[in-house]
């Protein structure tokens, strides 16, 4: 079973890609595709709240 940093890394991990891939939907005007990203960002933002992880110098969405 992982550990709670195993789970963390692996959910920053998510969150980086997540996020550079809403930049590239949003400048590629794939609101469709933004749409469903943003879901998934909203969710793995909440677990890295809940965890303690203080966002502010690596959310690159801002919203």
């Amino acid at each position: 079973m992982p550990s709670g940093i195993e789970v963390t890394k692996a959910a920053l991990d998510d969150f980086k890609k997540i996020q550079e891939y809403m930049l590239l939907a949003k400048e590629e005007g794939a609101t469709k595709t933004y749409a469903k990203l943003k879901d998934e960002y909203l969710t793995i933002k909440a677990l890295l709240n809940v965890s303690g992880v203080n966002l502010t110098d690596i959310d690159k969405i801002k919203e």
